[in-house]
């Protein structure tokens, strides 16, 4: 097994930039960064080596942020300057503002349309296009085949065209 300060080197970013795309909210995505690793730890004999280890790591992350989520909806209590935090970070460009606000724009509406799809096709899509995981790795991730991965990130583009098609952006 590698040294635990390497595993967190390597696959760190990779773990932060799935759960940014999970969460759209990078001071989240930092903290369960962080958790996913603690958990890593804690059930590091559990890893066998069947998956690679950025596989295993982002279904670990998957767990904690739905963890996350079933805490956050059990404690009720979310004000409204939480939710105005959410967001996507995207630097803008003071150059050019105004290409830079229309393209901030339709980088938050793809990515509201992207969490609006249904499971599992939001997760694979995420899984495809944020860590580039191959359609092998996606199809262990979720204990099917490879064919399926292909089937599901194929159908996951569909809908999302269509919903981005009828709301035009």
């Amino acid at each position: 097994m590698e040294d635990l300060s390497e595993v967190y080197k390597s696959y760190a970013d990779e773990v932060k930039r799935f759960l940014i795309c999970l969460t759209s909210n990078v001071d989240l995505a930092e903290e369960l960064t962080q958790e996913t690793f603690y958990q890593a730890v804690k059930s590091i004999h559990r890893y066998n080596g069947e998956y690679k280890m950025s596989v295993w790591l982002c279904q670990i992350a998957k767990h904690t942020y739905y963890n996350y989520l079933k805490k956050v909806k059990n404690a009720d209590h979310l004000s409204v300057e939480n939710l105005m935090q959410k967001g996507v970070d995207i630097p803008s460009s003071k150059e050019q503002p105004d290409v830079e606000m229309v393209r901030r724009n339709t980088l938050i509406s793809i990515h509201k349309e992207i969490h609006l799809l249904k499971e599992p096709y939001r997760e694979i899509f995420l899984l495809r296009t944020s860590i580039q995981l191959s359609f092998k790795e996606i199809g262990e991730v979720f204990d099917k085949s490879e064919n399926w991965a292909r089937v599901s990130y194929y159908r996951a583009k569909l809908k999302l065209a269509e919903r981005i098609d009828g709301n035009e952006l």
